[in-house]
């Protein structure tokens, strides 16, 4: 690859290469503050298929250590949003040291709120609302237990912003930094929020899972007790790795439904969601 950027978060290193400087200067300006790791677990490709297709209509084919084949190649102009793609598909598909959720999580006091759900359930949406309301930001995209202790881990990348999350976000958090806004991507309109610095900073400290939660946006609003049956089946579908952790997985997440009490929540509006967080978590 031309050109390479390296860069950890939490406890994933990463190796980007890439045919266009483009990309890499984004990643550059916006994970810059992140350590970069001592030996990436995960190497990243974001090249052209074709040699002329880096200069005329350049179009950028995802790969690196683990690929789906099928994956579409986005327009150069989208290349932020393939590399944090391609990020996510390698943790997703290769990472084996933590039961992986995908879900977003916040933390308060050594205790952490695992959101999932999903998609346009809204989860991105309201860590990104309760972090600026004085939470600590644990990630948007996955939460990684610890099989041994059960603890979770942060993993807080950019936050991947969709369509009108993108203002609610901007009126939350005037004052935070975002990448470009990428129009008419597959996923919608998207825009990068880089995560305070508070939270990269402390990215290394686990939390202990208290609340879990399953939010439903769109809704009146609506609180209800969720079975560790049903808990458990609905983790099971959120995680990428459940299967290939085999007896670890299956006693990390018994444990997570056993010890953390499961709710749902609908809400019509952010205010409503972080005003029903606050409720639950004052209630535990």
């Amino acid at each position: 690859m031309r050109h390479r950027f390296d860069v950890r978060i939490g406890p994933v290193g990463f190796r980007i290469g890439s045919d266009w400087r483009a990309p890499i200067a984004q990643l550059a300006d916006l994970y810059r503050g992140y350590p970069q790791p001592e030996v990436a677990d995960f190497t990243v490709r974001l090249s052209a298929a074709r040699p002329w297709r880096r200069f005329i209509r350049p179009a950028v084919t995802i790969g690196g250590d683990h690929m789906l084949p099928e994956a579409a190649p986005l327009p150069l102009r989208h290349g932020l949003l393939a590399a944090e793609m391609a990020m996510n598909l390698q943790v997703a598909l290769g990472h084996r040291r933590h039961l992986l959720l995908h879900a977003s999580a916040v933390e308060r006091d050594g205790r952490a709120v695992l959101m999932t759900g999903e998609s346009g359930a809204g989860k991105s949406t309201l860590a990104t609302l309760l972090a600026s309301r004085g939470w600590r930001f644990l990630g948007d995209e996955f939460v990684l237990i610890a099989p041994d202790s059960g603890l979770a881990y942060a993993f807080p990348r950019l936050v991947s912003l969709k369509n009108e999350s993108v203002a609610a976000a901007r009126a939350a958090w005037p004052h935070a930094r975002f990448g470009p806004l990428l129009v008419r991507t597959p996923k919608g309109d998207v825009r990068h929020l880089v995560p305070p610095a508070s939270a990269i900073a402390r990215m290394d400290e686990p939390a202990a899972p208290a609340l879990l939660i399953f939010p439903r946006f769109g809704f009146a609003p609506a609180v209800g007790a969720v079975p560790m049956s049903e808990a458990f089946v609905r983790l099971a579908q959120a995680s990428t790795n459940y299967t290939a952790l085999g007896e670890a997985g299956f006693a990390a997440m018994t444990r997570l439904v056993k010890s953390v009490p499961t709710v749902a929540i609908d809400y019509p509006d952010g205010e409503t969601a972080c005003a029903q967080v606050e409720a639950l978590w004052a209630g535990l």
